[in-house]
């Protein structure tokens, strides 16, 4: 049997300190990817390794015995029943808040302290090297030796959605007390960089959706007058490819080749400033980027994008603040059935809402002039409108939709999956029904019409969401029966 080689043993510690707690996670982290990083450099240089390198991810862990219940009010913070409940932990350094911050509510919550120390989840080298610019893990046969038999790889046992979508068998007796696990995490945080061309210690906690790269010099405006005004709050914006400025008027050099998902950054010091991502057209690409940034824990995402008007009382440039979905994407129907209701959120429904008001100035019933409140759908064709009308007509009538697209349930539904607070406002951009397609001189004069005031409203709705209470936005209608307890 092959000789395995760990880190020096740790024995767990009991913490009632939230900020040491997060400490001594990242020390555990810091030794377990540093072994991992120092056998593999050692490991290729020799070719030959005689001995298996294995080190596991630091973990939480916490112990109740009551069923006593905590302050009903709140949705997050406390675990649903008494016994043991854990959670593997990865980029302590990324989540260092986060961690703090779910940590603290749990020992206040319960008055139990939590236990830290070395999990039995092995770290896959391939995560383990991702800070190191001088490693990288070759493909299979590239090495001088079969790399699962002497490092961990990842392993889709632990790599999965079973938390999130209420299939997740406990191991042990030991219930869930995070809906990622640390593989899982690195699995995204992985696909992030590669779709996005940043790296997620960019990313915000308030995302904007987009489904066209009209948005992102409007974006990158609206950035340079933020960070001239030394009052604003921001503090830098990062470009597509880690480009970062904090003068205003230094220029930004785009990459040769965009990534499939362009991504910027607003940043605050506190991460509480604003990403947006283009995520192009259709449902897949939109569950992608959710999937993926899910793990990172936003405050909030919104879907402002370009919609068809159903009806003929629109007109282009009008705005629709989507109350209900009608899901056709197909994209999600394995983990969250059709028949979930993706319910709209108040304090998300009220910000975007109030944002229209403030940026077009309209209010009350002169609003209605402009905007119209009902049910998005979303469609995972393209060219819907080349099919038999009869069909997808009646379907959407039935509905009652106002507004096609193919992205926003997708984004309104992970976000429900994901415990997210989710929100769509949609600009009309064409009325295929009606004979207004979208041409190119049409569509060049709405461009420059209305996407500045467009992507205003977003920002601004999400100015509104970051002076919100987290207890108040992170809606108990997000939770289910046996909750995490963490966000």
């Amino acid at each position: 049997m092959t000789k395995i080689t760990t880190p020096d043993p740790r024995d767990p510690e009991i913490f009632t300190d939230a900020a040491a707690a997060v400490a001594r996670l990242e020390e555990l982290y810091n030794e377990a990817t540093a072994f991992l990083c120092d056998s593999f450099a050692e490991a290729m240089e020799s070719g030959t390794p005689k001995v298996r390198y294995r080190a596991y991810y630091p973990e939480i862990r916490i112990r109740t015995a009551s069923y006593a219940h905590v302050d009903s009010r709140l949705s997050f913070g406390h675990v649903s029943e008494p016994g043991v409940h854990a959670t593997t932990v990865t980029r302590p350094d990324l989540f260092r808040s986060y961690l703090t911050q779910q940590i603290a509510l749990l020992i206040k919550n319960h008055n139990q302290p939590v236990t830290i120390g070395p999990s039995t989840t092995p770290m896959p080298v391939h995560f383990a090297v991702t800070g190191n610019p001088d490693l990288v893990v070759p493909h299979q046969g590239a090495a001088g030796f079969t790399l699962r038999d002497v490092f961990d790889v990842p392993d889709l046992t632990t790599t999965n959605d079973d938390i999130v979508n209420g299939v997740h068998e406990p191991q042990d007796g030991v219930g869930p007390l995070a809906l990622f696990t640390a593989q899982r995490i690195d699995y995204s945080l992985a696909r992030l960089a590669h779709y996005t061309a940043t790296d997620p210690d960019h990313f915000q906690n308030h995302v904007l959706f987009t489904n066209y790269q009209f948005y992102v010099s409007e974006f990158e405006n609206y950035a340079r007058a933020q960070l001239a005004d030394p009052d604003s709050g921001y503090t830098s914006f990062v470009s597509t490819g880690n480009v970062e400025i904090t003068d205003p008027d230094a220029p930004l050099q785009q990459p040769l080749k965009l990534p499939q998902m362009p991504t910027y950054h607003l940043k605050r010091a506190d991460g509480s400033g604003i990403t947006l991502v283009n995520i192009g057209v259709g449902p897949s690409n939109a569950k992608t980027a959710t999937d993926h940034i899910a793990v990172l824990r936003p405050h909030a995402w919104l879907m402002v994008g370009h919609c068809a008007g159903l009806r003929n009382t629109q007109a282009l440039g009008d705005f629709v603040l989507a109350h209900a979905y009608l899901r056709e994407d197909k994209v999600l129907d394995d983990d969250l059935p059709v028949w979930v209701p993706i319910p709209p959120l108040a304090e998300v429904q009220v910000a975007l809402e109030r944002a229209v008001a403030e940026v077009t100035e309209l209010e009350g019933y002169e609003l209605k002039r402009i905007m119209r409140t009902g049910t998005v759908a979303s469609v995972d064709n393209r060219n819907w409108e080349l099919r038999d009308q009869s069909g997808p007509v009646q379907r959407l009538s039935q509905s009652r939709a106002i507004a096609l697209d193919m992205e926003s349930a997708t984004i309104a539904a992970n976000g429900y999956r994901f415990r997210v607070p989710y929100g769509t406002l949609l600009c009309v951009s064409d009325k295929p029904l009606h004979g207004e397609l979208k041409l190119p001189g049409m569509a060049s004069e709405f461009y420059t019409t209305q996407v500045s005031r467009h992507l205003a409203i977003g920002i601004r709705a999400m100015e509104h969401l970051r002076g919100m209470p987290l207890e108040r936005l992170h809606s108990r209608k997000l939770r289910s029966f046996d909750e995490t307890a963490f966000l």
